[in-house]
């Protein structure tokens, strides 16, 4: 990939040093995503998708991340990599944590946000086969909406995929260009209740974009582009990794009163179930982890207050 070409244009999405060539960055201003073929090797997705095998087989004593089920599957009695729909937080595991840190990955992200880089939520993503449709998709969403922090052109997400995705086994469709657009309400879908999977009503007109991918290719979007996926209706696994990354200098801000109040109430009711008494905002600065450049907001508790 050709990152030396300099644009003198002025861009409102993409870094001021940026050594995307101009046609990249043109894409990705217009859009408000990219994809980079071939952005990490096989050997390093290779390794990741045994530590998801080992994890789900109870098979890594090490594994420092979160297992999230898939309730359908686990009352049908499903086990291991068969019930387990999503890890998170995989940037403190001993070997996941390698994707947050990879080049390849890190070129792309600093070309989009600039070299002060953290790591602010990650996760590695199974839609496993014979799920219930409503739990296998993700409904049309903004990423912005469960973060409390800003600006929104200082965050990307990264999304790679551990095996070729399609419209068969869910991929990601977006509405390009739509990162141009205000930050919507979000709720849960008619007659969804799966945790925290809220999404937008009202903007199933506007024309999609199936994000088809090889093995290793990398969607780089934007946190207010209109997204989501659809169900694994294949009999195997459709597996990718996902790493959002944010400016270490972006400010967290008090979403009380806005459209993003629902989600902060939720999650500060969910960890509070937990006997954990901790701000939404707060939280996020937990689970980040500075990736490289100097300690900024993400790392003093103090920043908002």
């Amino acid at each position: 990939m050709d990152l030396v070409q300099i644009s003198r244009k002025p861009y409102k999405y993409i870094h001021a040093d940026s050594k995307f060539t101009n046609w990249q960055k043109d894409f990705y201003e217009q859009n408000g995503y990219i994809i980079i073929k071939d952005n990490i090797n096989y050997e390093l997705i290779d390794e990741l998708n045994q530590r998801f095998i080992d994890i789900c087989e109870g098979n890594a004593e090490d594994a420092k991340c979160q297992i999230i089920k898939d309730p359908i599957l686990k009352k049908k009695g499903a086990k291991g990599e068969f019930v387990v729909n999503k890890l998170q937080e995989i940037t403190y595991d001993p070997i996941l944590s390698k994707y947050s840190s990879e080049k390849s990955l890190l070129d792309v992200i600093e070309n989009i946000i600039g070299p002060n880089i953290t790591a602010v939520h990650s996760m590695l993503i199974n839609k496993p086969p014979d799920s219930e449709p409503d739990i296998s998709k993700h409904p049309l969403h903004q990423d912005l909406h469960y973060f409390p922090f800003r600006p929104a052109h200082k965050i990307v997400g990264s999304w790679t995929a551990m095996q070729k995705v399609d419209e068969s086994n869910g991929c990601l469709y977006v509405v390009p260009g739509s990162h141009k657009s205000p930050l919507y309400k979000h709720e849960y879908p008619k007659g969804s209740n799966n945790a925290l999977y809220h999404g937008i009503t009202g903007k199933e007109h506007l024309p999609r974009k199936l994000v088809i991918l090889e093995k290793g290719d990398t969607v780089f979007f934007h946190p207010l582009i209109l997204h989501g996926s659809g169900p694994n209706m294949t009999k195997n696994f459709r597996r990718a990794i996902s790493v959002h990354f944010a400016d270490s200098n972006c400010q967290f801000i008090n979403v009380a009163g806005t459209v993003q109040e629902n989600i902060k109430k939720e999650v500060e009711d969910i960890l509070r179930h937990r006997g954990i008494e901790l701000s939404f905002e707060d939280g996020w600065k937990m689970k980040s982890k500075l990736i490289k450049g100097p300690a900024g907001n993400f790392q003093r508790f103090d920043s908002h207050l």
